[in-house]
């Protein structure tokens, strides 16, 4: 095993039922084989084909099946044209693959009766989460939680991610070290996807110019943002700004400081289920607070966040 083994891991119910996503690359593969050695015996190994790679993609898909037969686990295969999905729903190569993947781990929660998901997202995909995400005008160093609810086709998943601590060469050497075989992507290596680009070209740089490893900086970014969002969350608690109805009571919303009232709309946008609620986003919502500002800001995805007499709400 690795030297530290991640908490989750270690503490985690051996007995329950778990999804786990294996693409055959040496994170997940990692993941996987720890399960194992450390007794969980309930697991049903989840893999998509998103046919990228031509021959390959089948050599991933046949690698995946043995290993998961040979470990005495389930295994649940999924094929989807990527290519053509971007195509026809006129986005990024990257975005069909998160949809296929959403729509294929959804469909296996359905029809496994499980709803817990385990991912094996790493420290270095932390990182890049954290940089990606201040690019993009985030609200913080927000990052990705170990432990969240997200909702894929439609159907709320726990997706628990428990290698968030660990270091990409950590899992390689320790799966060297060990023997154990994994598929190589050659495409993760080319400078197309946005991922691509963050590992190969903009860290590698950032390194070069501080002379230290940005990986970690951005990491201990992740955990001071998290530990600030707790510290928020019980502001936004004490505030205690929604009506009964769950609408946001305006004259109680303006008594308290700006601060305040950042956090409290955020916390209601993300509640209201309005995806990426960026610290824009929160600029033109708190705009409102101001009874002769317009009484309406369009939100991501449709719908509205509307103003009338002392009360805001979203509407559909």
């Amino acid at each position: 095993m690795l030297e530290r083994i991640p908490s989750w891991l270690e503490q985690a119910s051996k007995r329950r039922r778990y999804l786990v996503g294996v693409s055959g690359g040496a994170d997940s593969v990692s993941l996987l084989h720890m399960l194992h050695r450390l007794g969980f015996g309930s697991l049903v190994v989840c893999h998509l084909d998103h046919r990228l790679r031509g021959a390959e993609s089948t050599q991933d898909a046949r690698f995946v099946g043995k290993l998961a037969k040979k470990l005495g686990f389930e295994f649940e295969g999924g094929r989807v044209e990527v290519a053509e999905l971007a195509r026809a729903e006129k986005v990024s190569v990257e975005t069909a693959g998160r949809m296929a993947r959403h729509a294929f781990f959804a469909d296996c929660a359905r029809s496994r009766r499980c709803r817990r998901l385990l991912l094996a997202h790493h420290g270095d995909d932390q990182a890049e989460t954290v940089l990606w995400n201040l690019m993009r005008g985030s609200r913080g160093a927000s990052g990705m939680e170990e432990d969240q609810e997200v909702t894929m086709d439609g159907l709320t998943m726990e997706i628990i991610r428990p290698l968030l601590g660990v270091r990409r060469d950590e899992l390689r050497q320790w799966l060297e070290s060990e023997g154990l075989k994994w598929r190589e992507d050659a495409t993760n290596a080319e400078a197309v996807a946005v991922r691509n680009r963050m590992r190969n070209e903009a860290l590698p740089l950032l390194e070069n110019i501080a002379k230290r490893d940005p990986v970690t900086a951005l990491i201990k970014a992740a955990d001071s943002d998290a530990e600030m969002r707790e510290i928020e969350a019980w502001a936004v608690e004490q505030a205690k700004v929604t009506d009964p109805q769950w609408r946001i009571h305006l004259p109680k919303l303006r008594s308290l400081p700006e601060v305040i009232q950042r956090a409290c709309l955020f916390s209601y946008l993300r509640e209201a289920g309005v995806s990426n609620v960026t610290r824009s986003l929160v600029d033109r919502a708190l705009s409102l607070v101001d009874p002769d500002s317009p009484s309406v800001v369009n939100l991501p995805g449709g719908g509205t966040l509307r103003r009338r007499s002392a009360r805001m709400w979203v509407e559909e």
